[in-house]
């Protein structure tokens, strides 16, 4: 079911570029650009209209002209709610909150002599656009991983997007709605795919526009928020979810097997990648994934994404060069099941997050652990960080000098405006002094 990529033979010479040697889907952000630019150009040109046509050609939407979701929908959404459910929820949001807590970055001021300071001064952001999936899933915890750390940081204005369901009359689904109810979010819209992007970024009547976009998506979602970047702020590329596990002879079959089961059943295009010392654990690990596949509810959709290219068991000659690997290909969730996990964890440089040894599987960081699954996919957790209390807020510097402060540095500022051939910044000092 799933392919095999030997890389041991390359841990002696070096010359492999690791980066390339695990392929990811056919289809990515490249292939998609085409169809996504015409799709927001459509919506900043004609606007609400555009957007309509979208709901009901991708999402099933039947709402004849209105996005916004009414209140009342989201309050009955939460009476309606399970209760099993919202104490799920509930749990969920109180450890989010209490991580955003401890992140929350608080005002750094720098005396840089008697009257000279600089404050680095953290704000909120104005307004954010929040993306919530419900395609394939109605993922209300990505409400929560959204909203949460928003709030936490004081962003004054959220508004959240997730595409219209035709099974329940053009609204999202009522389980995401019912999460907007309990986090007290009130502007909600029934919008998916890049046309809720571009929606956020375009301020398409009657939603506003949006200072920063975040949240996870389909590639579709990733490419627009990649096209529109400048336009507005995204948080990081969250695409089609990915999980690499990095294993050697203490890993268990069955649970390596599950949690690579459990990131497939997202998209036909997610990442499955298990890179291990051990033939013993690949052999068992093909043989589990065939048991526990056809067990699955989502059987088809789980085998189009372990036989795709994007998905391998990959053996290497050690750790050493295990850690290459994983570093190197940079994954959205990585997991470390090797005898003393946490010493080897500590040497991952590369991931959005790090779940540690055979009882933290990715399952708990999508839902329950605190941490947040809003992460970088598609080897971009190489630069970026998952989603944050930090992404919704911004730096200012507040320089507040003295005149004697001024005056301590004021041949300084000349000499080097001088050298940089800008006179005007010299004088913009001298005649503070002319007196």
């Amino acid at each position: 079911m799933i392919r095999r990529i030997d890389l041991r033979a390359a841990a002696s010479d070096g010359a492999l570029d690791y980066r390339t040697a695990i392929p990811r889907a056919d289809f990515d952000i490249e292939a998609a650009v085409p169809a996504v630019h015409a799709i927001c150009e459509d919506v900043r040109t004609r606007g609400l209209e555009a957007i309509l046509d979208y709901n009901q050609r991708f999402d099933g939407g039947t709402r004849d002209d209105d996005i916004r979701v009414p209140v009342s929908a989201t309050t009955e959404a939460l009476a309606a709610l399970d209760p099993d459910i919202r104490a799920g929820l509930e749990e969920s949001i109180r450890r989010l909150r209490v991580t955003c807590a401890a992140e929350l970055e608080h005002d750094v001021v720098s005396d840089l002599g008697p009257g000279a300071r600089v404050t680095h001064r953290k704000v909120p952001v104005d307004r954010v656009g929040l993306y919530v999936p419900g395609g394939l899933a109605p993922l209300v915890s990505s409400v929560l991983m959204n909203v949460v750390p928003a709030q936490t940081a004081g962003v004054p204005s959220i508004a959240l997007a997730s595409p219209p369901q035709r099974e329940f009359g053009g609204l999202p689904h009522p389980t995401i709605l019912a999460a907007c109810a309990l986090l007290g979010v009130e502007e909600v819209y029934a919008v998916g795919g890049a046309q809720a992007i571009a929606m956020f970024a375009y301020g398409t009547a009657p939603c506003r526009r949006v200072d920063l976009v975040t949240g996870p998506g389909n590639i579709y979602v990733v490419t627009a928020k990649r096209l529109l970047k400048g336009q507005v702020g995204i948080d990081s590329e969250a695409g089609p979810t990915e999980i690499a596990i990095l294993a050697d002879d203490t890993g268990d079959a069955a649970y390596v097997a599950a949690d690579l089961i459990s990131q497939a059943e997202h998209d036909p295009l997610a990442a499955s990648v298990l890179v291990t010392t051990s033939e013993r654990l690949a052999d068992e690990v093909a043989v589990e994934l065939e048991k526990q596949v056809f067990a699955t509810r989502h059987v088809e959709r789980i085998r189009t994404s372990l036989t795709g290219r994007q998905s391998s068991i990959v053996m290497v000659a050690d750790l050493e060069q295990g850690l290459d690997v994983v570093n190197a290909y940079a994954a959205e969730h990585l997991e470390i099941h090797t005898a003393d996990a946490s010493a080897v964890a500590a040497r991952v440089r590369n991931a959005g997050a790090i779940f540690v040894g055979p009882h933290a599987p990715v399952s708990l960081g999508d839902y329950c652990a605190g941490s947040n699954h809003v992460l970088p996919s598609g080897g971009c957790a190489c630069h970026s960080s998952g989603l944050s209390v930090r992404a919704f807020t911004k730096s200012i510097h507040v320089i507040d000098y003295s005149r004697e402060a001024l005056a301590e540095v004021a041949d300084h500022v000349v000499t080097l405006a001088e050298a940089e051939d800008l006179p005007g910044h010299g004088e913009a000092i001298r005649v503070r002094f002319a007196d």
